[in-house]
């Protein structure tokens, strides 16, 4: 599962609009024209999608690590509201994490403001039965010795169980 793919399941599950979307955008630092989220949204090919027909387009943007986390940092902003920086500490980003998957599910958690049990409920209606234990494990910092990569079976089930809650 790539970036374009996490952004299209995304949009879906919280049934983002397209206005939003570029709102989202802006508000994580990044401008993004309307001809270009529609290239941000098209899905590409991956070995998931053999049975499904899909043109490969030479206009599709690809959606990196970085695009990705500013679109999670302007969700957080957009769902919760700028947050003023304390006094003596500067704005600083965030180490890039090796794995897109670990900081969605860490990004999400903060922007809906979801508890470890709305997390591991969220998992099961997706489902995907999940401890606590292995959820704490996924939103660790990257180099604690019991951090865990997030495979792409978990960040789909995870966003495919948001679908099943917030489009119910």
């Amino acid at each position: 599962m790539d970036n374009n793919d996490i952004l299209i399941r995304l949009r879906y599950a919280l049934d983002i609009k397209n206005k939003e979307m570029l709102e989202i955008f802006k508000l994580g630092g990044m401008e993004v024209t309307k001809d270009e989220l529609v290239k941000i949204l098209t899905k590409s090919k991956d070995e998931y999608d053999d049975d499904v027909e899909v043109e490969e387009t030479e206009d599709q943007i690809k959606c990196n690590n970085k695009m990705l986390e500013l679109f999670l940092n302007g969700f957080i902003t957009f769902k919760r509201g700028k947050q003023d920086a304390k006094p003596g500490q500067d704005e600083r980003s965030v180490p890039p994490e090796k794995s897109a998957n670990n900081m969605l599910l860490k990004k999400l958690k903060v922007a809906l403001q979801l508890t470890t049990e709305d997390m591991l409920d969220i998992l099961d209606e997706g489902g995907i039965a999940v401890s606590k234990g292995e959820l704490g494990a996924i939103l660790r910092k990257e180099g604690h010795r019991n951090y865990k990569v997030c495979g792409d079976n978990f960040a789909r089930k995870f966003l495919r169980g948001l679908a099943v809650r917030h489009r119910a």
